[in-house]
């Protein structure tokens, strides 16, 4: 039977170097449309689908990457009941249009920040950890970046690792294909809009004019149709209490709780369950989640942690670090121009070496 925690309970993880290594939740998914129903994964570049091929021929496809996870998970801090858990920094640009940087993918290190008066403090703040391990400024200023982890590679190269990590995969899959034909509203070339020498000229090649503009039959053959899992879809969140063990600052107990506070709330918040056309996701009922507690020699005890609870606490923690000020900024043309200027400049380090 899962324990129940207790706020003196998660102080610990937080705090006991000889505690837990991590916080694990194993979710089995399903598509709204039952077992078997077929769903459509991200697309790369040159790849297709990320699909991996094990040593016993099961094929695994990523269906939501620990990046684009993050991405989903971290505008929670927008809305209610969590607003008051980080700063609300809003970057306002053009006339009347802004943007969170809850939604910079970069996080504090993003040229969004650069392109503001953010950029001195965020600088400020890296070169702090980087020179006295203190990540107590970053924390003030942006939270998330501790929790989904950042990365400063445009500036003072400062690098933090995911506290909070969450993928979701599809166990042995089928991949699907797929054809569609498009049909014309009308035969515009027996009304002499063109002649029927470039209808058949058109006709069948998708990237001919006539048919990129919608004037002519285009057949389209073989793309990618979404997979089916034989296996099951799982979503796998860990929560990694060393790295958060390692953060150190001013107030290094009250800071570390705050960011606990922070990423159990992050971890325990559902799936979103709409990741992109034709994949719906919703959790197995008849599959119960299951949040494990992993012990350094390498016990697995399942604890119960719930939406309230998380919140409950992290909202105790962010009470006693002192939550950073709220405010909106603007959009700086001129240090954007900058920033573009400092990139095309050579590399110091390239030409060093």
């Amino acid at each position: 039977m899962a324990e129940t925690l207790s706020h003196d309970q998660i102080n610990l993880w937080a705090g006991d170097v000889n505690g837990p290594v991590a916080l694990h939740l194993k979710q089995k998914l399903l598509p709204v449309e039952g077992e078997g129903g077929v769903i459509f994964p991200p697309t790369y570049a040159d790849v297709g689908y990320n699909i991996d091929t094990l040593s016993d021929g099961t094929k695994v496809v990523t269906v939501d990457s620990v990046g684009a996870q993050a991405n989903r998970i971290e505008p929670i801090f927008k809305r209610e009941p969590y607003t008051s858990l980080v700063p609300q920094i809003d970057i306002q640009y053009g006339n009347d249009k802004s943007v969170s940087i809850l939604d910079a993918g970069h996080r504090l290190g993003d040229a969004l920040i650069r392109s503001t008066q953010l950029q001195q403090p965020a600088q400020n703040a890296f070169k702090l950890l980087l020179d006295n391990n203190d990540a107590s400024a970053i924390a003030k200023l942006a939270p998330t970046s501790l929790v989904f982890g950042v990365w400063d590679s445009r500036d003072t190269q400062a690098k933090l690792p995911r506290i909070v990590q969450s993928v979701i995969r599809a166990w042995d899959i089928d991949v699907l294909s797929r054809s569609a034909q498009y049909n014309p509203a009308l035969d515009y070339a027996a009304l002499e809009v063109f002649s029927e020498d470039d209808k058949q000229q058109a006709e069948g090649n998708a990237k001919s004019p006539l048919a990129q503009r919608g004037f002519v039959h285009v057949p389209a053959t073989g793309a990618l149709g979404g997979i089916v899992a034989r296996g099951p879809i799982v979503r796998d969140v860990t929560v990694n209490l060393v790295a958060l063990r390692r953060l150190t600052g001013d107030n290094a107990q009250a800071l570390r709780r705050y960011i606990l506070g922070l990423s159990l709330v992050a971890a325990a918040e559902p799936v979103d369950a709409f990741l992109r056309q034709g994949c719906l996701l919703v959790p197995d009922e008849k599959t119960p989640s299951e949040w494990t507690l992993v012990g350094r020699k390498g016990g697995h005890d399942p604890v119960s942690l719930t939406e309230a609870l998380a919140q409950d606490y992290a909202l105790s923690a962010a009470k006693a670090f002192g939550v950073g000020e709220s405010k909106i900024i603007a959009f700086d043309k001129t240090l954007a121009q900058k920033d573009v200027g400092d990139s095309k400049k050579p590399d110091k380090k390239a030409k060093a070496k």
